[in-house]
């Protein structure tokens, strides 16, 4: 294996149909026209020296290396700047471009160190390298300097390491802040020799930047280099893999020493992300070789006993024992399992295969039930297919975005970027919100429309947008009558035409002014291409299913379906949500979203399994809590999920859990589920992974592994073990394997393999024989379904309300640095950033209960209460709460209710009444955490312990 080099050539392609012809240095090639000489020249493998430029960020011009002669015309241009032209005669190489060379080099070398050998950068330096390029052998000036070298270093940031010494004011970290992250945190300050690179006023640390990495990834010196690299030296070689954090699915290369990580580099050519990262798939991969990794698997009779390392035969063995006497004892339907959406495509297979043919019933389901089994549903009547419609490339070309329940700016960083760089471009922004995100109004870009909607009315705001598309004639007729089925759309245009639809009846529920809604309606339906954007502030709602086909419905009525820069884009929370749900992770569906009452289907896998299969859905996760307290479900399989922290209304799953006569976690981390195991199987972590995920957009991304697992075992070979031990054989030479019977039997997936996906990169499903290289664009000519259903959304408010005892409402969501319940970003330094969950408070709610900033508060509901800090902020409306959930010692899902959604039971996150008042103690539920902290549980049996 070598170090992956990727072609850097200078500036970016121009796409454009028309070439021109032109000449460099004798030879004759063709271009794109607008394409900058110095990338032509590249295409065709001749290399001009250069520094300022880079492929990823427009040309600047200022380092002067890469100055060209051109026929016809005076001095010597640069060539990053300079566009070729038809019958151009160009000269890279001549004595007097040496000279200049040179000469510019040598100014440069006379205010940098010379400790090229101690140098971290040594070996990957493009200083060094251009220092060779033009043959600088002395230099004239001397090797004092005047401003620079005494300049101290900045390393106030966890990752990375600012050294103002070695700086050549290049401008490529400043240009990568505001061109592709788009956060503008860095700056030139001064002029001439005097310049220099600043973060705002102060250090790193303290500054704007969102630590995403891509000033590092853009410096061409040591003047920005990660700590990893400085502590262990450069690379020897890389594996290309893919991010296990959010749904944007970002690939990576994986810089190796060995099997150690050294640094982790976003792959130019990874189709999500385009050489872009965030500050957690960037830099928050240390979790993987953490301490607290459990790596062997241990058995516990009760869960007051301690925990006793076994062998995994031991382990395996004693797990299908117990699960087969359940049944015996409790019937069939006793047990069932939870699979996850951070393990791979062929993991959740695996595991949804073992409940389906080994435990010989239906009683699977996901974690996305409680984040996006919405959009499935409502995307599936709509449209008929359970997933987004386009690539994230998409949103380049949208007009006017309509964002709804999401904060990409937090939650999908990488995407968000390229928002950002979209309404610089001057496309239009409406955020539909409670809450005042960054994105509503920041200093680089604001929102044409603000709509911050009380929680719970999503769909009585978006049936207000549609009331005044329909009855002022901006319905996309032609499209309607061509696409849609016209009965469908005549039962839905008289049912949003009716006036409790209009934005003036419906002001008073969701207490958005009329005239801002009729605005924001009239922008998105006028548009040339208007897209939607949502998360979890839509699915996460009783009306979550109801909320997505609204969004259906008003994309359907003005034609915004089957073209680059529109369509209906959920924001996937996590890495392989979609592919846990395309895996037929769910209890009434096969892979591919097909029911398993129909019997075609169940036949297909029954041949292909060689057993038969029960044609009655399953038990949701919800039925399984309640039927664990019930009595009649004893044992369950947890495949990487802590569901007593994720999920909803923590005492209720507590008092399930606690339950179970047998509860199997297969997890990275002693997790809060873990808590009442009996049986804990090591899993690995997307670095020791082989397999794939499948992100927000379809795109089917390798996942490579970089370091032997260090339990000794792949998970799905695990689970294959186990189904084994309870009578039914079940096994794969690779995980290859497993991918090549997900194709044979997945319409969608088809033309799906390890190889193809090797060749290709990534491919976006449906791949098949109509689309054998993937679709990027769904629905172009038209839907799935046939013909676009238009439902009926009638507005039902939650049942969940605001009282005299709880008068405010509380909603969750995510902060940048930190992942999900935080099992993963909590062992790395993004702690610096969220140490704890903290609840943001309106000024006037805060006076009304003496809370001052950062005063202890107890948060309360009608189901539990904890307690946390406050923060007060204008970015709530007066009456909203928030908070997030990535700490268990907050244990934020202790005071969300068992309201759901009605269609498919995922949780009412976002919409919990509450009290909050001044707190000077930890709440019973904290104390209890500590008390029963996982961690402290580690304790092994004494003679275990004394191996």
């Amino acid at each position: 294996m070598a170090l992956i080099q990727e072609t850097d050539f200078g500036t970016p392609a121009r796409p454009s149909e028309h070439l021109v012809t032109l000449s460099i240095d004798g030879r004759t090639l063709q271009a794109a026209e607008g394409t900058s000489v110095m990338r032509a020249a590249a295409e065709a493998g001749i290399a001009i020296p250069k520094l300022c430029a880079t492929d990823s960020l427009e040309p600047f011009g200022s380092c002067r290396l890469c100055l060209v002669e051109i026929d016809g015309r005076r001095g010597t241009p640069a060539s990053c700047t300079t566009p070729v032209a038809e019958g151009m005669t160009v000269r890279t190489q001549t004595d007097r471009l040496a000279a200049l060379r040179k000469g510019v080099m040598e100014l440069y070398i006379s205010d940098h160190p010379l400790d090229c050998l101690t140098c971290p950068a040594n070996g990957g330096c493009e200083l060094q390298d251009m220092a060779g390029v033009v043959g600088l052998r002395d230099v004239r000036y001397g090797f004092k300097g005047a401003n620079h070298l005494d300049q101290p270093k900045d390393q106030s940031n966890p990752y990375f390491t600012f050294d103002p010494s070695k700086c050549i004011v290049c401008s490529r970290c400043v240009r990568a802040c505001a061109e592709t992250q788009g956060t503008f945190a860095l700056t030139i300050d001064g002029r001439g020799f005097a310049s220099k690179v600043a973060a705002g006023a102060g250090d790193f640390m303290n500054s704007e930047c969102v630590s995403c990495g891509a000033c590092v990834q853009a410096c061409p010196t040591a003047t920005l280099m990660e700590k990893s690299v400085i502590a262990q030296g450069q690379p020897e070689h890389s594996v290309i893999t893919t991010c296990a954090y959010c749904g944007v699915g970002c690939s990576f290369k994986a810089e190796m020493q060995g099997d150690r990580v050294v640094r982790m580099v976003p792959l130019k050519d990874g189709g999500a992300n385009e050489g872009h990262s965030c500050v957690k798939g960037r830099f928050a991969w240390g979790y993987a070789t953490h301490k607290d990794r459990m790596t062997k698997p241990m058995i516990r009779e009760r869960v007051t006993d301690p925990w006793r390392e076994v062998s995994w035969d031991e382990a395996i063995a004693y797990s299908a024992r117990q699960f087969k006497d359940i049944q015996r004892r409790h019937g069939r339907g006793a047990i069932g399992g939870i699979t996850s959406s951070r393990c791979t495509n062929e993991e959740v297979y695996a595991v949804q295969k073992m409940i389906r043919a080994a435990f010989g019933n239906n009683n699977v389901d996901t974690c996305a039930r409680v984040c996006h089994s919405p959009t499935g549903y409502g995307l599936k009547q709509t449209f008929g297919t359970s997933a987004g419609t386009q690539d994230f490339k998409s949103v380049a070309k949208a007009d006017v975005i309509l964002l709804i329940g999401a904060n990409p700016t937090d939650g999908h960083p990488v995407f968000a970027s390229r928002l950002k760089k979209r309404l610089r471009q001057g496309a239009q922004l409406l955020v539909v919100d409670p809450r005042r995100i960054d994105l509503v109004r920041g200093p680089h870009v604001r929102a044409a429309a603000h709509l911050p909607l009380r929680p719970g009315t999503n769909v009585a705001m978006i049936n207000a947008l549609a009331h005044v598309i329909v009855t002022e004639g901006l319905v996309d007729q032609p499209f309607v009558k061509e696409r849609c089925d016209p009965r469908d759309f005549i039962r839905w245009e008289n049912f949003i035409a009716d006036l409790r639809h209009a934005p003036e009846t419906v002001e008073a529920v969701t207490g958005v002014p009329a005239e801002d809604v009729r605005r924001a309606a009239r922008l998105y339906a006028g548009a040339a291409n208007g897209a939607i954007y949502y998360g979890l502030g839509v699915t996460e709602h009783s009306q979550g299913s109801t909320m997505v086909m609204a969004m259906a419905n008003l994309a359907m009525a003005t034609g915004n379906i089957g073209r680059d820069g529109v369509g209906v884009n959920p924001l996937r929370g996590q890495n392989n949500v979609q592919g846990s749900c395309d895996m037929g992770s769910f209890p009434h569906e096969f892979t591919g979203y097909r029911h398993v009452s129909d019997e075609a289907t169940r036949r297909l896998f029954e041949i292909d399994w060689g057993i038969g299969l029960d044609g009655e859905p399953g038990l949701r996760i919800p039925n399984m809590f309640d039927a664990a307290i019930e009595g009649s479900f004893k044992g369950l399989f947890v495949q990487g999920e802590d569901i007593a922290q994720s999920d909803p209304n923590t005492h209720h799953v507590s008092a399930a859990l606690e339950a179970l006569e047998l509860l199997v976690v297969q997890d990275l981390f002693l997790n809060e589920t873990a808590t009442f195991a009996h049986v804990f199987l090591p899993g690995t972590s997307f670095l020791e992974k082989d397999g794939t995920f499948t992100n927000a957009e379809r795109r089917i991304n390798r996942v490579r592994p970089v370091m032997a697992p260090r339990s000794g075992k792949q998970e799905w070979q695990v689970v294959s073990e186990l189904a084994g031990a309870l009578g039914y054989p079940m096994s794969w030479p690779n995980a290859a394997g497993i991918m090549d019977e997900i194709a044979r039997l997945t319409p969608t997936f088809q033309g799906v393999s390890f190889a193809k996906l090797d060749r290709l990169g990534s491919v976006q499903w449906p791949c098949n024989e109509a689309s054998p290289e993937g679709t990027p664009i769904m629905h172009r000519d038209g839907f799935v379904r046939g013909k676009g259903r238009f439902m009926i959304t009638e507005f039902v408010p939650t049942e969940e309300r605001a009282s005299r005892f709880f008068p405010l409402i509380l909603t969750t969501g995510r902060i940048l640095s930190q992942y999900n319940v935080g099992a993963q970003t909590r062992r790395t330094d993004n702690v610096q950033w969220h140490p704890e969950d903290l609840l943001e408070i309106h000024p006037h709610d805060a006076e009304e209960r003496g809370i001052r900033d950062g005063d202890s508060v107890s948060l309360a509901s009608r189901v539990g209460a904890t307690s946390l800090r406050a923060v007060i902020s204008e970015r709530m409306p007066q009456g909203v709460v928030y908070t997030t959930f990535h700490h268990p010692i907050t244990g934020a899902n202790v005071v969300t209710t068992d309201y759901s959604d009605w269609a498919t039971n995922c949780p009412e996150y976002k919409v919990t009444a509450v009290q909050v008042t001044r707190s000077n103690h930890p709440s019973d539920w904290q104390r209890l955490r500590r008390e029963t902290d996982p961690l402290r549980r580690r304790v092994l049996a004494p003679d275990t312990a004394a191996e």
